[in-house]
């Protein structure tokens, strides 16, 4: 890891909260990331399964966490398994996490190696009746491939098949979705080195750039400040690529004249940040260009006001969609007609923006967070209006990320991001 070492007392929390929800006499098991083949023996960057990092701060493969508070035997309520190190794998692999450098860094003071694990889950799962299961219940969930977590599933299913199941993924939503300080506090360095970054591209960019190698300059600034790199797959859409959302071919040279929408961020600790921002080529905006620009900033602006505790996410949107319609009459990119003849499921507004105004962002960029639930203090909202129009050959997004608060307005993460047409004008042309 590059990250610094983070103060294990959030983990310790995050267990005692996720227990303090579970059933009488059950156990929570929850696994590492598979290393995923890519082809021969290539594999992809390992990544860890956010939900075993969230309750233990291990972020290695072949980890295992069991919860079981209630255990009659004390020193089975909370047990990490890992990969034994020895000196070969350190020589060829890099050293792996120690008995004792695994306490430091969980707080679980109970650890032993893979090999006892079916030894000791006997034991664990004498003494209870339930176990809980970790399921992937997002809302954007689409997954294809069989994780080391279902895997697990299906042998301790069968191995004690007259236990009761229960799931964990309903809590870890409800309790992820409310981030502890020290994870703001992470939220916040990834914002800044995303500040980093994109204060870094405005200094490279000028006509005949290539997307990619703004990319480069990005992933270097990301990574030279303790970053692995991008949070997701970084968007880099020049002229009308901007109006694909979610072009990220980044391949093609930028030329003057037109608009770069970014959407691009930094990870740290495995906590993710999401920004867009949309700046032009040529160092100026057109006048139309920034008449759309300053749209879409308003819209944001007013839209980051409704992030307050009660919101419901559904009901949100509604009033963003009369918020973007306002600036969309102004523009002339739709008339009144076109709004008293809307169809209510796809509203005029929808033509330029298609696409939703916020989601929860953590350790995922699209975080767990229960929807159908009244928003609360110390969520941490996106807010990313846009406006895209194929047929002047640009799109614009702008996108923060807030912390709502118990009182007042969110506190942006990213207020120290340029985001004002002027600002943005004034940085590139010194």
């Amino acid at each position: 890891m590059k990250y610094h070492q983070i103060d294990a007392q959030l983990f310790i929390k995050n267990r005692k909260n996720f227990a303090s929800k579970m059933k009488p006499n059950s156990i929570a098991v929850f696994n590492s990331n598979d290393i995923y083949p890519i082809s021969a023996d290539s594999t992809m960057p390992f990544q860890q399964h956010r939900d075993i990092f969230y309750l233990s701060g291990v972020d290695q493969e072949e980890s295992v966490l069991m919860l079981f508070p209630d255990c009659p035997n004390e020193n089975l309520r909370e047990v990490l398994f890992l990969t034994e190190t020895n000196a070969h794998i350190a020589v060829w692999e890099g050293e792996k996490l120690t008995k004792e450098a695994a306490t430091k860094t969980s707080g679980v003071q109970t650890i032993y190696w893979l090999q006892d694990l079916e030894k000791v889950l006997f034991e664990m799962a004498s003494y209870a009746d339930t176990f809980y299961i970790n399921t992937n219940e997002h809302y954007r969930a689409n997954v294809a491939t069989e994780t080391r977590e279902d895997r697990f599933t299906k042998w301790l299913l069968a191995k004690h098949p007259a236990h009761s199941v229960a799931k964990s993924n309903p809590i870890l939503q409800r309790l992820r979705s409310v981030k502890d300080q020290i994870e703001l506090d992470l939220m916040q360095l990834a914002c800044n080195i995303t500040e980093k970054g994109f204060r870094r591209i405005l200094d490279f960019i000028k006509p005949g750039v290539w997307e990619f190698e703004i990319e480069a300059e990005l992933l270097h600034e990301f990574v030279r400040n303790r970053s692995r790199g991008f949070a997701y797959t970084p968007i880099i859409a020049s002229g009308n690529n901007a109006n694909v959302l979610h072009y990220t071919e980044n391949n093609q040279q930028c030329k003057a004249g037109d608009l770069i929408l970014f959407d691009t961020a930094a990870e740290y600790a495995n906590y993710s940040s999401d920004l867009s921002r949309t700046v032009p080529v040529s160092g100026k905006f057109t006048d139309r260009q920034k008449a759309v620009y300053n749209a879409v900033n308003q819209v944001k602006k007013e839209a980051t006001k409704l992030l307050v505790p009660g919101t419901i996410w559904k009901e949100y949107h509604v009033e963003v969609g009369k918020l973007m319609t306002s600036e969309l009459l102004k523009l002339g990119l739709i008339d009144k007609a076109d709004v008293q003849n809307e169809d209510k499921n796809w509203p005029a507004y929808k033509k330029y923006f298609m696409h939703g105004t916020s989601h929860h962002i953590g350790l995922d960029t699209h975080d767990y967070g229960l929807l159908h639930e009244p928003m609360q203090a110390n969520n941490v909202f996106t807010v990313e209006p846009g406006i895209y129009i194929p047929e002047e050959g640009f799109g614009i997004r702008l996108e923060d990320d807030v912390v709502i608060q118990e009182q007042g307005d969110p506190i942006n993460l990213m207020q120290n991001i340029p985001i004002e047409a002027d600002e943005i004008e004034d940085i590139m042309n010194p």
